[in-house]
């Protein structure tokens, strides 16, 4: 689950099933009764038909949380990390990061190294069209060591300068759920 609209949609197939909830958050949810085999089907079921899974696999439910952190930290937060991220998502998930790190990418089939870069260069695709901020200040609240890093990592990804991104009206930015998928 990554936004409102997920969390609503799980909130309701709940409702629908008369189970009570105590919290929905971005991909965790804790129920109040004991959930029978017949009700967790029809919670699949409905989930599904909103374009949402029921995980209850621990490695898919440890990789949705790297993915949660990465998103929430690229995403929704503001400020510089102060600390390196594979030490912040180490403390944040208590495993050892090359742990995190080779289950990432046997599941995913890319790196969480990748697949932060990609919401990164979506984020800034972003900042960059607001046009509220200069590539300065973007390269600060991105947490890159310099504007030289942002251009150069961008360039890679995206084959354009951020600046020649930005006068390019019709380039689209990809949907949350899409990245690094």
């Amino acid at each position: 689950m990554v936004s409102t609209r997920c969390k609503m949609a799980v909130k309701e197939e709940l409702k629908k099933l008369g189970l009570h909830f105590i919290v929905v958050e971005l991909g965790e949810v804790e129920i109040m009764e004991n959930i029978t085999a017949e009700q967790k089907e029809q919670l699949k079921i409905g989930l599904l038909s909103s374009g949402l899974e029921l995980m209850d696999d621990k490695r898919a439910i440890l990789i949705e949380k790297i993915k949660i952190i990465i998103i929430e930290m690229v995403h929704h937060s503001d400020g510089e990390m102060k600390m390196k991220f594979s030490n912040f998502l180490s403390e944040k998930l208590n495993h050892d990061y090359t742990y995190l790190s080779n289950l990432f990418s046997e599941v995913q089939g890319t790196t969480i190294e990748q697949f932060l870069i990609s919401h990164k260069i979506e984020r800034i695709k972003e900042l960059i069209i607001y046009d509220e901020l200069n590539i300065t200040e973007i390269a600060w609240k991105m947490n890159y060591s310099s504007v030289a890093h942002l251009c150069n990592q961008f360039k890679k990804i995206t084959g354009l300068t951020p600046s020649h991104f930005k006068q390019l009206k019709d380039k689209r930015r990809n949907p949350i759920e899409e990245i690094g998928n």
